[in-house]
């Protein structure tokens, strides 16, 4: 239905929110977790460029995402953490941090978000893809890097799709984002806080 009103050119938004409204439902209904239903829609949705802009201001797409940017940025994805990340402590000891999960979910936030950005940067400025901006040094890239590894949301959702019902697993995939969330803001602070320090003037003589 959505490709039906795509290539026949309907730009309103209400057709599409209705049809995606009735794919969730049916997703959901298939068993399937209805989260695909978003991905689908999306790529259905009409999106228009403009000469010197990543997207038109009057595409649909465009109306769509930034109509829907203030509702999920704060009010869904708040609400959604506020009710995950709780995690009971009790009957829970200081060994729980050695458990594979925790060690595996922590290190894929702290090691393998920093590893993949700065990766990332490098191969694009070795292949002449992308270049770095003017003034921005190694050291600011790779403190935004370690911030990146804060995450709650998605790792919390996909752990809780992977391992549903099972208490003990969930409070180690909880404290595995947590812990490595926790490690990924200290050291990214530290380390842009040290590259924004001015640096001493030189003293002639």
């Amino acid at each position: 239905g959505m490709a039906a009103m795509n290539r026949r050119g309907v730009r309103a938004i209400w057709p599409y929110l209705t049809a995606f409204a009735l794919l969730w439902w049916l997703v959901l209904m298939s068993g399937v977790h209805a989260t695909i239903a978003g991905v689908v829609a999306a790529a259905f949705v009409p999106f228009e460029r403009t000469e010197g802009a990543p997207d038109s201001a009057h595409s649909t797409l465009h109306r769509l995402e930034h109509g829907l940017s203030p509702w999920v940025a704060y009010a869904i994805v708040p609400l959604f953490a506020f009710a995950n990340a709780g995690v009971s402590l009790a009957g829970l000891s200081l060994t729980i941090l050695v458990e594979p999960l925790v060690l595996a979910i922590a290190g894929g936030l702290f090691i393998g978000k920093q590893t993949g950005i700065v990766g990332g940067i490098v191969l694009a400025e070795r292949l002449g893809i992308a270049r770095r901006p003017r003034g921005v040094r190694w050291a600011q890239i790779y403190g935004v890097a370690l911030l990146a590894g804060i995450g709650f949301t998605m790792s919390l959702f996909i752990g809780g799709l992977a391992f549903p019902g099972n208490a003990m697993l969930e409070a180690e995939l909880k404290i595995g984002v947590l812990t490595g969330s926790v490690l990924s803001a200290l050291t990214g602070f530290g380390v842009l806080w040290w590259a924004g320090r001015p640096k001493p003037a030189k003293q002639e003589g």
